[in-house]
């Protein structure tokens, strides 16, 4: 006989991103399916450095100590810094260091909602913010976009129409589709935020990783959003997922608000990783390894969009991305990417179904790819098969 679970949980299921993860670590498998960053990148050197620093004979107590709940202060005065040259001015005051930029979801989450609060979405929609939005009973409504991203008119519609207490949104690069919202647009969306009084939730993992155009700045930097912007962001994707440092900014009573119930979660976030960031931001070049990241994910990207011609049915579209780690794919004929994934795992390669990112009734003909992992070569093998996979699954795509 089963125990009884708190009714949060009915609904609240398993990331398809994660289950996939046990499925494709068997040799000999190419995954496009996860969003990870290429472990050949990372600055193994740099990092051992910055902890050998941080565990120095000095300050090796603090390092290995209770911490504040607010996080390294050092670590903040350094990322306030960054996040000012991005075109957002920041202080230490105005940040929170999470175990991630996940738990920063986790926590406003608990914060701004009550059971059956609205909340927005563009569709698709990053999978693991409708798990944490399901954990708080809230109700999702999606809001159509287009290849410029979230349809600013449409937003001012369902505003109106469902009162809704935050928009999350993921402007730059975003996960799954790799679309970027445009500076006109980005002041359209501002205004109607603006105007119907919710808050933004700016999600921006990826925000460095750009191959293509100019810079963005934050749209949580639009003036009429002054005191209704939430930005989160991680170290992730630039040095260290297995660091798991991510940041929340926020005004101060929200801060505050939310830093005790991160007390009441953590305590606070690794006391030692904070202190090798703030080494490694202190005494590295964050900035040429970006560029490196960026150069070298920029030929990833270039190969997936030069063989996906080749390897799609006739009628196939796919985004462009500037940036970021994900293509977007649709195909023809009412395809079902759900049906196609298990013969995709036979031929050794692997893929994440379109419908995990969708909150209304799925597009199952679309599926998401992430480039990020492999080489040209590699990228050219995996979409090879994936090729073999849509030629052999004519039957179950029409």
């Amino acid at each position: 006989m089963s125990l009884p679970l708190a009714r949060r949980m009915d609904g609240v299921t398993s990331s398809p991103v994660r289950d996939l993860l046990a499925l494709t670590t068997r040799p000999g498998v190419i995954s496009f399916a996860g969003g990870v960053p290429a472990p050949e990148l990372f600055d193994v050197d740099g990092l051992r450095a910055a902890f050998d620093r941080a565990l120095a004979d000095g300050p090796a107590q603090r390092a290995l100590q209770y911490s504040p709940t607010e996080g390294n202060p050092r670590l903040r005065e350094l990322l306030a810094e960054r996040l000012s040259g991005r075109g957002l001015p920041t202080t230490v005051d105005d940040l929170l260091i999470t175990t991630g930029s996940q738990q920063g979801l986790q926590l406003l989450s608990t914060a701004l909602l009550d059971p059956g609060a609205t909340v927005l979405v563009e569709e698709p929609v990053y999978l693991s913010a409708l798990q944490c939005f399901r954990l708080a009973e809230a109700r999702i409504v999606p809001v159509p976009g287009d290849e410029e991203g979230i349809d600013p008119v449409a937003l001012d519609e369902i505003a109106a129409r469902e009162r809704p207490s935050l928009l999350y949104l993921v402007p730059t690069f975003s996960n799954p589709s790799g679309r970027t919202v445009g500076p006109e647009r980005r002041r359209a969306l501002a205004e109607v935020i603006a105007r119907h009084g919710f808050w933004l939730v700016e999600d921006d993992p990826y925000h460095e990783l750009r191959y293509r155009g100019e810079r963005e700045e934050p749209l949580s930097a639009r003036p009429e959003l002054a005191g209704r912007t939430i930005y989160l962001g991680t170290f992730s994707k630039v040095i260290s997922p297995g660091m798991r440092l991510g940041w929340f900014r926020a005004p101060g009573e929200l801060l505050r608000r939310v830093t005790i119930l991160k007390q009441a979660t953590d305590l606070h976030t690794s006391t030692v990783d904070q202190a090798a960031a703030a080494e490694y931001l202190a005494a590295a070049d964050l900035d040429a390894h970006v560029r490196r990241l960026c150069a070298t994910y920029r030929v990833r990207r270039d190969a997936m969009m030069a063989e996906l011609p080749a390897i799609t049915p006739p009628g196939t579209t796919w985004t462009d991305p500037d940036g970021g780690m994900f293509v977007w794919v649709t195909l023809p004929g009412g395809a079902d990417t759900d049906r196609l994934l298990p013969e995709a795992l036979r031929h050794d390669v692997a893929f994440v179904p379109g419908s995990a990112f969708q909150v209304g009734e799925p597009d199952r003909s679309a599926l998401r790819l992430s480039f990020a992992s492999h080489g040209p070569e590699t990228i050219a093998e995996g979409l090879r098969r994936l090729g073999k996979v849509l030629d052999s699954g004519r039957r179950v795509i029409t």
